[in-house]
């Protein structure tokens, strides 16, 4: 019988590699996902992520995101409705450095991680770092991006490294 580190032409690791994402993706019981994107969202694409998130964790799936406006603000909402125990929201910054909008949003969030030792970096820089720990968590990342949205892509990139599923979905 030939086992699958013996094909020819296929490096072993390549093999593990897709038989991990393959298995993460078969496994029928509730999952750590991710879910992020761009703060430019029309209206009608955030009702489809705020529904995507409320069926994510309507089926017991654990959801998480940050906590900006856009698609990460409809994330939050559908998960709210659905099982708001089931959601964590990791900021990039403390919550007082957030907008006013969002605030109102987070302050209903039972699991918050606010991070107020990025105050000082510049948003761009703090929200890397923010999704470096979101991807750390998560088994799986769905991503809403333009094809301009360097620190979204740098994620799924990352996310990608760490063999983690990855759905991205582009905007434009």
């Amino acid at each position: 019988m030939t086992q699958a580190t013996d094909l020819p032409g296929i490096d072993s690791p390549k093999i593990d590699e897709f038989l991990q994402e393959l298995a993460t993706i078969q496994n029928a019981g509730p999952k750590r996902i991710a879910l992020l994107g761009s703060r430019h969202v029309p209206i009608t694409h955030q009702h489809l992520i705020e529904m995507m998130s409320y069926a994510l964790v309507l089926a017991g799936n654990r959801l998480m995101t940050s906590g900006a406006l856009g698609t990460n603000a409809a994330a939050i909402r559908g998960a709210m409705r659905a099982n708001p125990n089931l959601l964590t929201v990791i900021l990039p910054q403390s919550l007082e450095r957030q907008p006013r909008e969002s605030r109102q949003q987070l302050d209903k969030v039972m699991h918050l991680v606010e991070k107020p030792e990025n105050d000082q970096l510049p948003l761009g820089e703090a929200s890397a770092l923010c999704n470096q720990e979101i991807v750390s968590r998560c088994q799986q990342l769905i991503c809403f991006a333009f094809h301009d949205s360097h620190t979204l892509l740098q994620t799924c990139e990352l996310a990608e490294e760490q063999h983690k599923v990855v759905t991205l979905f582009y905007f434009d």
